[in-house]
């Protein structure tokens, strides 16, 4: 049996689903946010600015569900949890870390557009 060929393009292909939790924001930031290394949820909310308790707490849950982060639960008083980058989840980090220098690069370009298109 031949492996399927995927097709982003194509509306019943499954890798829609995956470019969907890539491209999301708070997924690129949680990715660079993790970049360095494990850490706590407080830790990793703090990184990620203004993102709820409840998204952050979805958010790390789908990435665990599709591989990119493990979830690692100490037996200790009191219990501590760390999230981590899996190896997949690693091959993010260099796409995603230079899709953030590239906004942080090009936001007064963009800004620029934003008025110039808002003037018209």
């Amino acid at each position: 049996m031949d492996d399927p060929v995927w097709n982003v393009m194509l509306p019943t292909c499954p890798s829609r689903t995956s470019l969907a939790r890539v491209a999301n924001k708070w997924t690129a930031m949680i990715v660079i946010a993790l970049s360095d290394g494990p850490a706590r949820f407080g830790a990793i909310r703090e990184r990620v600015g203004g993102i709820s308790a409840k998204v952050l707490a979805d958010t790390l849950r789908d990435l665990e569900r599709d591989g990119l982060v493990t979830r690692t639960a100490y037996d200790e008083m009191p219990p501590r949890v760390e999230y981590d980058l899996t190896t997949l989840g690693l091959t993010l980090r260099e796409p995603l870390t230079a899709l953030g220098r590239w906004a942080e690069g090009h936001i007064e370009e963009v800004l620029a557009a934003r008025d110039e298109y808002d003037r018209r």
